[in-house]
């Protein structure tokens, strides 16, 4: 009889550990794709408002040329990393390089490299990676003395 009790309560264990690690497993997933959701909102209304700064005429090289850096660094080359780069494009606003942490798997008219790179001076870096600007500003800073700048305030200052 205790052999029968011992095996049912083994077997009774081991699915709720099974259990517990599934719901681990799925609330990880969970946790994962509200993250995925929470950047993906704040990129629409970051270029949401960026649509609405052209609407207005106002332009994100008065804003960089008004603030003297003429010379800057983007850093995240991924939709808004190109739309920023086409920017400035025909401008007095020199895009010296790019930064991503992909920059082995991403082409584009200007030189790209990573953050573990020799990162040449420039007058300003514009993060558009800005759900981790925070993170992505204190590495730069270690690295680069001039303004870490994130496109969504620049955005909003235009």
């Amino acid at each position: 009889m205790k052999k029968g009790m011992i095996a049912t309560l083994a077997t009774l264990l081991g699915a709720a550990i099974g259990a517990a690690a599934v719901g681990k497993t799925v609330a990880g997933e969970l946790e994962k794709a509200k993250n995925m959701s929470d950047k993906h909102l704040a990129l629409f209304l970051m270029m949401n408002q960026w649509v609405k700064v052209k609407q207005e005429g106002k332009s994100l090289v008065t804003y960089l040329e008004k603030n003297d850096y003429k010379k800057i660094a983007i850093y995240g080359m991924s939709y808004a990393g190109e739309t920023l780069l086409e920017e400035f494009r025909d401008s007095e606003v020199v895009v010296a390089y790019a930064i991503d942490r992909n920059a082995d798997g991403i082409y584009t008219d200007v030189d790209v490299v990573s953050m573990e790179d020799e990162l040449a001076p420039v007058d300003a870096v514009v993060v558009t990676a800005i759900a981790f600007f925070d993170e992505i500003e204190e590495k730069l800073s270690e690295k680069l003395d001039c303004p870490i700048l994130s496109l969504e305030d620049i955005l909003y200052e235009v």
